[in-house]
C-alpha cells in the first residue's frame, strides 16, 4: 500500500509524481464523481476496496490486484481498504463465545421491552438479544425461557439479571431458575457490587478441563460506567461471598475452589449515557478508563483472564458504532433504538412517541427501584408528562415525613393529577401486593409513615412503565419510557429514509444497517487516511432499503 509521502489529499487535479511505483491490475472501477458508483464498491464488504490513478484522476476499483508498474501510463495505486465483512467488527472472541454473526447484541430493557418476539428475531438472525426479565414475575420469566428455549434451542439469547435492593430473595430466585433451566448466558445491570445469586450463577458454569484450567459454560456478561465497579466484576468472586454460599451448600467445595482462579465477568459492557438506569457518562471518557484498568488488571494478576469490554450507550447510529469500535470496543450493544422497533414490548402509541424524539427530549426522573435513595432514569419527556409528576413526588416524599402531614391542598393535587385515586385506596393496593411479595417490607411500611409513603409514591412509579408498554387508554400523560438521546441520533440518521416510519423498524433491520454502516465508514476512513478525498455524496451510510 503506497500512501502520499507529502501527506496531500489526492484529488483529480493532482498528478502521482512520487507517489510510489505500484500499479493495479484489474478492472477499470469507477470515478468518485460517481456517488452511487463509490457506494456500491464500499458496500462490498467482502471485497478490498482500492484506489488508483488513472488518466488524471482517482478511481475506485473492488477486483484485482496491486503489481509491478512498467511505465507512468500505467495505473498507479495510491489507497487500499481491507474488506469488512460484519464478523469483522469487533471481536471474533465474542462471537465464537456467544455463537453469533456479528458482535453485537441487543441489551435488555426490563418489563419484557426486550421481548420474546425481539429475542427471537435477533437469535434467527444469528444476533443476540437479552430478554427483559427485570420487573416481572417469576411465573412470567419462565414462561419467557420455556418459549425462547423452543424459538432457539440452540441460541444465541441472554436472560437479565437486575439488582434486587427491595427484595435479594426474587434476585436469588431468578438465578437459581437460570441455572436449573439451562440458561448459559445472563446479563447482569444495575450491580454496585458483586451479590450472591451472580456468584452462585457464575459458579454453576465453572469447571476444570484435564489441564486443570477453568472453563465456564455459563457465561455472565456484565453492565456497567463506573472504574470501581469494573474492579469488582474483573476480579475473582469476594472471598465472604463465596465463603457463605459454600456454608450454605449451595455450592460445592470444588466450585469454591474455581471461583478463585476465574473473574466474575466473561464480558464488560461499559455503559455510557442510556437510557432508564445511567451516570450519562461519556462513552469517550469511560471506555478507555475501563479497558486501561482491565489491561491494568491482568498485567498485575488482579484478573485470571482476559475479559472482552464492549459499548453501550449512543450506539444508535452507523458513526456511534464506527467510534466505539475505534475506540477498542469489543462488541456493541444497542437499546432505546430496539425499543422503537415493532418487535419491542413497548405500544403502538410509545413507539410513536419514540421515532418523533430528538437529541434533547430526554431527561432524568426518580427511579421506582431506588426511589428512597434518590437514584434517578433517563426517560423520555416528549409527549408525557411523566417526568414532572415524578419529580413532584420526590419532591414531597422529601418534604413530609407522611402522607397524613401533606396539606390538604397539596394532597388533593396528587390525587386528581397525578394518582387520580385517593392516596387511602392506592395504600390498601400496595399493602395487599407486599402482603404476598414482600412481607418484611410491609411490615417496615406500618412501622415508618416515611417508608408507607415512599411505596405509596412508587406504586405510581412502578406502574407507569406498564402503562407504557400495554398502552393503557387514558394514562398517556404517565408513560414512563425509558430513553437516551440515542433514539434522537437514530431519528436524525433515518429522516427521509424508510425507517423513518415507526412501522417500518424491524429490530434486524436497524441493527444490520448501524453494522454496515460502521463498516462502510471505517473502509471510507481508512481510504481518506491515505489521502484519498470522497465527495459529500458519499461520506455518510444512509439505509436505502431493508438490510
Amino acid at each position: 500500500m503506497m500512501m502520499n509521502p507529502q501527506n496531500r489529499m489526492m484529488t483529480d487535479a493532482m498528478t502521482p509524481q512520487s507517489w510510489g511505483d505500484l500499479g493495479w491490475e484489474g478492472p477499470e472501477g469507477v470515478s468518485l464523481n460517481d456517488a452511487e458508483g463509490v457506494r456500491q464498491v464500499l458496500l462490498d464488504l467482502e471485497k478490498p476496496a482500492a484506489a488508483v490513478w488513472q488518466d488524471g484522476q482517482i478511481r475506485l476499483v473492488s477486483d484485482g490486484q496491486p503489481r509491478a508498474r512498467h511505465s507512468s501510463s500505467e495505473r498507479l495505486w495510491v489507497g487500499y481498504a481491507a474488506p469488512r465483512p460484519l464478523d469483522s467488527l469487533g471481536s471474533q472472541e465474542f462471537c465464537a463465545a456467544y455463537g453469533t454473526r456479528a458482535a453485537l447484541y441487543g441489551g435488555a430493557m426490563a418489563n419484557a421491552i426486550a421481548s420474546e418476539a425481539m429475542v427471537t428475531a435477533l437469535g434467527q438472525a444469528g444476533l443476540m438479544g437479552s430478554f427483559g426479565a427485570a420487573g416481572l414475575s417469576l411465573e412470567r420469566v419462565e414462561a419467557a425461557l420455556e418459549n425462547l428455549q423452543t424459538q432457539l434451542p440452540q441460541g444465541p439469547y441472554a436472560f437479565n439479571l437486575i439488582f434486587n435492593l427491595h427484595d435479594p430473595a426474587m434476585e436469588m430466585r431468578t438465578a437459581e431458575l437460570y441455572i436449573a433451566r439451562g440458561v448459559r448466558v445472563v446479563e447482569a445491570s444495575a450491580y454496585v457490587d458483586v451479590t450472591a445469586p451472580l456468584v452462585l450463577y457464575r459458579a454453576s458454569g465453572l469447571e476444570a478441563d484435564e489441564q486443570g484450567q477453568v472453563r465456564t459454560s455459563n457465561r455472565l456478561i456484565v453492565k456497567l460506567s463506573r472504574p470501581e465497579v469494573a474492579q469488582r466484576f474483573l476480579a475473582p468472586a469476594p472471598a465472604d461471598v463465596v465463603d457463605s454460599l459454600l456454608t450454605a451448600g449451595k455450592i460445592t467445595p470444588m466450585q469454591a475452589e474455581l471461583l478463585r482462579r476465574a473473574p466474575m465477568a466473561d464480558d464488560i459492557t461499559v455503559e455510557a449515557d442510556s437510557g432508564g438506569h445511567t451516570d450519562n457518562r461519556p462513552l469517550v471518557c469511560v471506555l478507555p478508563a475501563i479497558r486501561q484498568l482491565r489491561d491494568e488488571m491482568l498485567a498485575e494478576g488482579k484478573s485470571p483472564w482476559r475479559v472482552r469490554v464492549g459499548a453501550a450507550g449512543g450506539i444508535s447510529t452507523p458513526e456511534a458504532a464506527a467510534a466505539a469500535l475505534a475506540m477498542g470496543a469489543e462488541y456493541l450493544v444497542t437499546g432505546s433504538v430496539n425499543q422503537a422497533c415493532v418487535e419491542s414490548g413497548a405500544s403502538e402509541h410509545t413507539r410513536r412517541l419514540l421515532a418523533e424524539a430528538g437529541l434533547a427530549d430526554v431527561t432524568m426522573a426518580p427511579a421506582a427501584d431506588m426511589f428512597e435513595m434518590g437514584v434517578r432514569v433517563q426517560v423520555l419527556k416528549r409527549g408525557t408528562l411523566f417526568p414532572m409528576r415524578a419529580a413532584k413526588l420526590y419532591e414531597v416524599y422529601s418534604r413530609y415525613p407522611s402522607i397524613e402531614s401533606i396539606p390538604a391542598g397539596e394532597r388533593e393535587k396528587l390525587e386528581k393529577q397525578i394518582f387520580q385515586r385517593t392516596l387511602d385506596s392506592v395504600w390498601e393496593e400496595t399493602r395487599q401486593f407486599f402482603a404476598q411479595r414482600d412481607p418484611k417490607e410491609l411490615a417496615r411500611a406500618e412501622a415508618d409513615p416515611h417508608q408507607k409513603m415512599a411505596l405509596v409514591f412508587r406504586w405510581y412509579l412502578g406502574l407507569s412503565s406498564r402503562w407504557s408498554n400495554r398502552g393503557e387508554k387514558g394514562r398517556e400523560m404517565d408513560y414512563q419510557i425509558w430513553c437516551g438521546p440515542a433514539m434522537g441520533a437514530f431519528n436524525i440518521w433515518t429522516q427521509g429514509s424508510y425507517l423513518q416510519q415507526p412501522e417500518n423498524r424491524r429490530v434486524v433491520d436497524v441493527n444490520r444497517h448501524i453494522l454496515i454502516g460502521a463498516a462502510y465508514l471505517s473502509r471510507l476512513q481508512a481510504l481518506e487516511n491515505q489521502g484519498v478525498r470522497f465527495p459529500e455524496a458519499v461520506r455518510r451510510y444512509f439505509p436505502l432499503s431493508p438490510a
